[in-house]
């Protein structure tokens, strides 16, 4: 990735959420900003200028407000709309619906997954995914060395996205790659993105194409069916969604499970606990979850406006790290500790206000299915200290190498 700006080395008043040591250091930067802020939210010159709340309590606000911030692009880039040759399709749509949405429009491109991603739709894949996990395991063979989250943790969301859309399992390693693209390689040239974009797109119209000449029982059908106030959804609107739910359903997911064996392989007293206690698991994950939950979204500010004292202007960015709001100490006790048994968790990994995950289903059934397989069939691993974790960059949290040890298998 292009190093636009160079490395940060003042966090306190130039932060760079693309900054390999981002990711790789983030709790103990966050809690140098809040312990010494002068603003209530932190504040950088790169990218044009992009604001970062700490808070639950301003999290939240910037979540729930659709009047001064909006939605028409949720991923930071070097270029504001204004600024772009091609520039996103303006709100209420957006590029990628419904996430790039702002009401009205929102509600009604989220009410049509609903279905598509509700309890009963997906407790059925529990079987598939359990049965992904397991080959993936033994393509591992006797390893002694693995790498849970290239081995593994990447693979699962893709197979299993994959197969919901009707997309070719074999065409995985382009599917990683649109994800490098797009969450990422924001620092690179606007021209070569814009032309990875455009092969991406065209990628996906040859399979909508293909979907519309032979229909299917899969997502991808699904959308071409649906309609919106009477009226089928627009080729573009069609292609968006499945952009969103390509992307989001695969790292966001992957960096959720690998970030949980992260955690397993660090912590021996919490990974026998599991191990002996299966039924503790779940409630593990959730913690999991709220603890190194993945996703930072972002919004756009629609026009100047003072946000808490800090002077925000029109389509400067604003990051909502929902990782930050979760390890609020005036919202959780021992907020900074992992606590696996933690009884009451509203955490919001998957995001707060109207564009909370709609495949939150999935997810969790995939991070339940994954830990419980990885404990069952390595039910003692390690961290491997002799080879380097190495942490993604941008706006999705997760570990892209997780070397391990295997110290006993089933």
């Amino acid at each position: 990735m292009t190093d636009l700006y160079g490395p940060v080395s003042d966090w306190q008043n130039d932060f760079d959420h693309a900054d390999p040591k981002y990711n790789e250091n983030i709790h103990e930067i966050w809690t140098d900003l809040l312990e010494n802020k002068k603003c209530p939210v932190a504040h950088t010159e790169r990218y044009g200028g992009t604001w970062l709340p700490l808070t639950h309590e301003y999290v939240h606000e910037v979540a729930y407000d659709t009047e001064h911030f909006t939605s028409r692009s949720v991923v930071v880039s070097r270029l504001k709309p204004s600024q772009m040759e091609i520039p996103p399709p303006p709100a209420p749509i957006g590029n990628a619906p419904p996430i790039t949405s702002d009401p009205p429009f929102h509600h009604e491109a989220r009410r049509l997954l609903l279905p598509a991603f509700a309890p009963k739709k997906i407790e059925p894949w529990e079987e598939e995914v359990r049965q992904i996990c397991n080959e993936l395991i033994d393509k591992m063979g006797d390893a002694e060395f693995v790498d849970a989250a290239a081995q593994y943790a990447q693979h699962i969301p893709v197979m299993v996205i994959a197969r919901m859309l009707g997309l070719p399992l074999e065409d995985s390693d382009k599917f990683r790659g649109w994800v490098h693209l797009v969450l990422e390689a924001v620092n690179e040239e606007p021209e070569t993105r814009r032309k990875k974009f455009e092969e991406f797109d065209a990628y996906l119209d040859l399979h909508v194409q293909d979907h519309i000449e032979n229909p299917r029982d899969d997502l991808i059908s699904y959308l071409l069916d649906a309609e919106i106030m009477g009226n089928k959804l627009m080729p573009e609107h069609v292609r968006g969604t499945i952009v969103l739910l390509l992307i989001a359903g695969i790292d966001t997911t992957w960096s959720g499970i690998g970030s949980s064996l992260w955690h397993l392989a660090t912590n021996s007293v919490d990974r026998r606990r599991l191990v002996e206690n299966p039924d503790l698991r779940p409630t593990a994950v959730e913690e999991f979850l709220r603890a190194y939950a993945p996703v930072t979204m972002a919004r756009l500010v629609k026009e100047d406006y003072d946000f808490h004292g800090c002077p925000m202007k029109a389509e400067d960015w604003v990051l909502l790290p929902f990782p930050a709001a979760n390890r609020d100490p005036n919202v959780f006790e021992d907020a900074d500790k992992v606590v696996i048994d933690r009884a009451e968790n509203r955490h919001a990994a998957f995001g707060l206000g109207i564009h909370r995950c709609v495949g939150s289903n999935l997810a969790r059934l995939e991070m339940n299915v994954a830990v419980d397989v990885f404990l069952e069939r390595f039910p003692d691993f390690e961290l491997n200290t002799s080879e380097e974790v190495k942490w993604s960059v941008g706006q999705v949290r997760g570990p892209r190498s997780l070397p391990v040890r295997v110290l006993a298998r089933r």
